[in-house]
């Protein structure tokens, strides 16, 4: 079960990034009738002190990095990707990866992470600007620029900013369920959950329309999943010919109306599966899948599993935090 969290920085550490794990663990929410425990949140450095940030502040850290020696999730703060890491770091990182605890970079941090010889062999992500930087640099590291956050085995590593919230609460999920994320995010104001997309659990973002009737329709749509939802129709509701719709909703979305559906469709049976006793073909019939068989497809081409063993590996995790 997760109870306790250390956060490494090292000079010129990112405040935001960094801001964002304290979000998600450092603020004790026990007391607000949710279920969230309250999480021992510690910030740890190699030589304690004033740590200087990127952005000319300062923090001042007491403790050394034996806090982090026994600590259930071990994050890496992003840092300046040409400043040298302290072996020290590199050593507490892979300690932490030996002992079995959750290992998790923000942005840039997924450099200490590479150095370290954690990301070997593993599918990773970093801010998309750097990516090409660390593929070039870690050949050995499978890089994906396109995606929030990876989770590979008990190795999480996130893209920038606010992907670390995404990337905090997804770990949240998966040790204490849904419910608790869910809890967590309301407090935040954010997504519980970001749209899915990849193998390994990965996540991408849900796009920010530039138009409120957009909007307005994409909240329509994932209320509706269970319908059918032609191009035509839909073109309708926002009373645009569907040529002018099908270019206007790749435009504000970055997909199609019918991969953007099935997107959400997945995410919508993955809380059912994780939240409800309902069968295969319910779940697939309340996500508007239809039938088991189409439900299985997308699970298989999106998250690489099936909805049994989802929804298995779920349960035992909750059932393992309880």
């Amino acid at each position: 079960m997760l109870k306790s969290v250390a956060v490494i920085v090292v000079p010129d550490f990112s405040v935001f990034e960094f801001g964002t794990a304290f979000e998600v663990f450092g603020i004790d929410r026990s007391d607000r009738d949710a279920g969230v425990p309250a999480f021992d949140f510690r910030v740890v450095t190699p030589e304690p002190g004033e740590v200087r940030m990127k952005s000319g502040l300062s923090l001042h850290v007491n403790l050394g990095l034996e806090a982090a020696a026994d600590a259930d999730l071990v994050i890496m703060a992003p840092f300046g990707r040409d400043k040298e890491v302290p072996e020290s770091v590199l050593e507490a990182l892979r300690a932490a990866h030996a002992r079995g605890a959750w290992v998790m970079s923000i942005c840039s941090g997924a450099y200490a992470l590479a150095r370290a010889g954690l990301l070997d062999g593993r599918r990773a992500t970093t801010h998309w600007h750097y990516s090409q930087d660390l593929a070039s640099r870690y050949p050995s590291v499978i890089v994906d620029e396109n995606v929030l956050y990876v989770q590979d085995g008990t190795i999480i590593t996130s893209a920038g900013t606010a992907a670390g919230i995404d990337a905090c609460l997804h770990l949240v999920r998966v040790e204490l369920g849904a419910h608790v994320a869910a809890a967590i995010a309301r407090d935040m104001v954010v997504p519980p959950h970001r749209d899915g997309g990849q193998a390994q659990f990965i996540d991408r973002p849900m796009p920010t329309c530039g138009s409120a009737p957009m909007e307005a329709l994409l909240r329509w749509m994932v209320e509706h999943l269970d319908e059918e939802h032609s191009v035509n129709e839909l073109a309708a509701r926002l009373h645009m010919s569907p040529r002018t719709f099908a270019r206007r909703f790749r435009a504000e979305t970055g997909t199609t109306p019918a991969a953007w559906l099935n997107s959400q469709r997945v995410l919508r049976a993955q809380e059912l599966l994780e939240t409800t006793e309902l069968n295969i073909d319910e779940v697939a019939r309340e996500a508007g899948f239809g039938h088991s068989v189409l439900l299985r497809h997308h699970f298989a081409k999106v998250l690489d599993t099936s909805p049994q063993s989802y929804r298995r590996a779920f349960r035992g995790q909750l059932a393992e935090a309880i």
